[in-house]
């Protein structure tokens, strides 16, 4: 009975570990891709450039007159430039959070083989 239960352990460990990288690749990445889709949207509704374009010819602080017009599409240009650059850099994050969930399997296969040879 003991030697049955070793068994199934054993055999249910090479799965698992047999099953990892398929899991990793395949629903893992899903998952991740889908963690870094949502993160680039709650980036956008904390910056909304797309708000700030939408509204660039309403006068701010309702200042009607020439000057407060210029200096209100000034602002709000400067605004949708900045936090558009932001969104851009933000999107960079995005991408380089999932590229290091794909390489983290092959860095730790990588520094697990190295460690072995040097064996």
């Amino acid at each position: 009975m003991f030697f049955l239960v070793l068994q199934r352990l054993f055999f249910g460990a090479v799965i698992d570990i047999l099953y990892f990288p398929i899991w990793w690749y395949i629903g893992g990445t899903k998952h991740a891709a889908i963690w870094c889709l949502q993160l680039l949207k709650k980036g956008n509704d904390t910056l909304a450039p797309a708000l700030w374009l939408q509204n660039i010819f309403v006068p701010m602080y309702g200042q009607y007159d020439w000057q407060g017009r210029i200096i209100s599409f000034l602002v709000r240009s400067a605004q949708v430039f900045v936090r558009s650059l932001a969104l851009v850099l933000w999107l960079a994050v995005c991408w380089l959070l999932l590229l290091i969930w794909l390489a983290m399997p092959l860095v730790t296969a990588y520094g697990l083989l190295k460690s072995v040879i040097k064996l």
